[in-house]
């Protein structure tokens, strides 16, 4: 490491680059004189030197032999803000590819030097792959300011642009001059990437991938990445043509006048200062100027002025877009001239915002003579309905059948369940309203094995209800005034080292992905999630500051609710997960302390009045002065056992409550819809 700054790093992050846990670089730094110093932080959270940590590492015979591109990342998170080190991610993109430029001009000596040293590890371990490296972690950091496409959702996209394009009208792209692909909203370029995989998958070769983005540090990163996967280097692979430019493509088009076979764009959300103003009389708005509410039908025009006749657009939207009031008359024109061939509601989860169903919107520039499409009917597809999320579990999108189930909506003369060719003439009300959920019956196929399987659900629980109930009932119970045993209090407990408390913190907003974490994820739990249904809704990437600074509960661990209008205490029995503010960890010594008793005694709501406190406008908990009565340890695990039979009789009753409101709702759906069979 030969960089002219310091670059800091974090025990968590040594023990990272070291392939050991934490406790391991500790240990090291208590054990060994000869460990450096550190350079910033505090005793709590030091910070060393990232040289001098490789050279002790190495002295002492510890250096990881891993790739060298996770020694690398520290020097670039040290650049600064968000802007300066994406630049140069971008500019290391550049030089990989080959692409000369004079972007790089101007960069620092020592920043150049890192530059280089990127370059050189690109050339011996991969180009693509070492970019890719920086840029994920770029990304991870700042992934509540960047809206990215996920790579299944693009790759979908792409594939309805395709078949838009090529197969509901029978017109493929161009083929003498190639097939253009453009983004006028491209981020770091995913859609582009996909759309060029897609397009080579069904043996098209000359390739034009055009890209734009009004953040200039996002399109220079995109430009690099496009160009470096794209011409690469590998062998039989025909170059494409790549130009990503930086301009607000609504204000100011980069492209305009060059047509486009394919058109994917993942617009910016609800954005209000679009260029409702100046760009009034503009020549795009074929289908009328988009209210100032109503961005995204903006895009959505624009996208359809830059296909050729023939091309075809997907865009994805907030479900808002389908049925606004606001939006009807350009909508009900969408439909008028056929532009708008199909809406398809995506689960939520699919991408950010994540609590919500996207929509699909497939567009179709017609070509000359075609002539009104599909006899006036729009194809609506329920995916959110098709894949509906159990509460109950963890929910990933399961990117295989959701993407199955949309290309056979598409491609099948006959339409599957949660698909419906609703007549143009149907729609054009007064609301004009295209959310698929709004056209689309449940199909009894579909219903009564979904019911059936409900009912077997709820017959298992009521069981297990009534095993638990037993188990309760049986528990003997003193009748008379029993001796009160000494209490101790939590802040006691920690000073005897009977147990260790950690309270949970705020990470920094543009550390949190929003959404069902990743595989390696750290889901991040906080009260809000509590005050709705205790899900995490959003998490932390690991290997970040912010997930090493992160408190995390652990499975076995005690977590705490300090506000008292969520107050609770329980086992911790999920993945590792972060905890925001006013929760709580508590870790006990199992030779003193048996969790699911301290569990139980915490949460007693006569403990939360004691420990209560009004000093804000929002009540909270002193977790520090909750009180559990002193026993040995073998009575503790007696109450624990009952506390725990208890807490598991409450997951049954809440489970039922909730299949039984369901069971009621989908069942009198059936009867009203007259479902009931004939008897004999």
């Amino acid at each position: 490491m030969s960089t002219s700054r310091a670059v800091p790093v974090t025990l968590a992050e040594i023990a990272r680059l070291a392939g050991v846990g934490r406790a391991a670089v500790s240990n090291w730094r208590r054990r060994h004189p000869s460990f450096p110093e550190r350079i910033a932080g505090t005793d709590a959270n030091p910070q060393f030197s990232l040289t001098d940590i490789e050279g002790w590492l190495r002295d002492n015979k510890k250096l990881k032999r891993s790739a060298e591109r996770e020694w690398l990342w520290p020097a670039f998170e040290a650049l600064g803000g968000r802007d300066e080190t994406g630049a140069t991610i971008a500019e290391v993109g550049r030089l990989l590819s080959g692409r000369v430029t004079d972007k790089g001009e101007g960069i620092r000596a020592d920043t150049r030097e890192l530059i280089e040293r990127a370059v050189d590890l690109g050339q011996r371990e991969g180009a693509t792959e070492t970019f890719a490296f920086l840029l994920r972690r770029w990304l991870d950091v700042h992934v509540r300011q960047i809206a990215t496409t996920p790579e299944p959702l693009a790759a979908l996209m792409a594939q309805l642009a395709l078949g838009a394009a090529d197969g509901m009208a029978g017109d493929s792209p161009d083929s003498s001059g190639g097939t253009t692909v453009m983004d006028p909203a491209c981020g770091p370029g995913h859609l582009l990437l996909a759309a060029a995989d897609a397009v080579r998958a069904s043996g098209g070769e000359a390739l034009t991938l055009l890209g734009s983005d009004r953040d200039a540090v996002l399109a220079s990163l995109a430009d690099a990445r496009v160009a470096l996967v794209e011409n690469g280097g590998q062998e039989g692979k025909e170059r494409a043509q790549v130009s990503v430019r930086a301009a607000d493509s609504l204000r100011d088009d980069p492209f305009s006048g060059t047509p486009a076979d394919i058109v994917l764009c993942n617009p910016p959300f609800n954005e209000r200062d679009w260029g409702y103003e100046e760009l009034a009389t503009d020549a795009r708005w074929s289908h009328g100027l988009p209210p100032r509410t109503e961005p995204e039908l903006a895009w959505v025009q624009h996208c359809l002025a830059q296909l050729r006749p023939g091309g075809a657009a997907v865009l994805l939207l907030p479900p808002a877009v389908a049925a606004r009031k606001a939006g009807r008359r350009i909508r009900g024109s969408l439909l008028r001239t056929g532009q708008l061939r199909a809406v398809i509601a995506l689960p939520p989860g699919c991408a950010a915002p994540h609590s919500v169903s996207l929509h699909l919107w497939v567009l179709r520039m017609p070509a000359p003579g075609e002539g009104t499409p599909m006899g006036d009917r729009l194809l609506v597809a329920d995916a959110a309905s098709r894949f509906p999320r159990d509460p109950e579990e963890k929910w990933t999108p399961d990117w295989a059948a959701i993407s199955a189930f949309v290309r056979d909506a598409v491609d099948s003369p006959q339409a599957p369940a949660y698909v419906r060719q609703v007549p143009v003439i149907e729609l054009l009300n007064d609301e004009v309203d295209l959310t698929p959920g709004r056209h689309i019956a449940p199909s009894p196929a579909d219903t009564a094995p979904r019911l059936a399987a409900s009912w077997r659900e709820f017959t298992g629980l009521t069981a297990k209800v009534n095993k638990s109930a037993r188990r309760l009932a049986a528990l003997d119970l003193a009748t008379g005034e029993a001796d009160t045993p000494t209490a101790t209090t939590v802040a006691e407990l920690a000073r005897a080292g009977a147990l260790t408390l950690l309270g949970g913190q705020q990470p920094p907003e543009d550390s949190i992905h929003v959404g069902p974490p990743s595989a390696d994820g750290i889901p991040l739990l906080t009260i809000p999630d509590l005050l709705v249904d205790g899900e995490p809704r959003n998490w932390l990437a690991p290997g970040t500051a912010a997930a090493d600074e992160a408190v995390i509960a652990e499975p076995g661990d005690i977590v705490v609710v300090g506000a008292a209008r969520a107050f609770s205490a329980w086992v911790h029995a999920g993945p590792p997960t972060a905890l925001g503010p006013q929760l709580h960890v508590v870790r006990v010594q199992p030779e003193q302390l048996d969790a699911w008793f301290l569990a139980g005694s915490l949460r007693a709501p006569a403990n939360a009045r004691q420990a209560g406190t009004h000093t804000t406008n929002s009540s909270r908990i002193d977790v520090r002065r909750l009180q559990i009565r002193q026993l040995p340890l073998t009575e503790q695990r007696r109450y624990g056992q009952a506390f725990r039979e208890l807490t598991a009789f409450d997951g049954l009753l809440r489970r039922a409550a909730d299949l039984g409101t369901s069971l009621v709702r989908d069942l009198g759906d059936e009867l009203a819809a007259g479902r009931l069979a004939n008897q004999a």
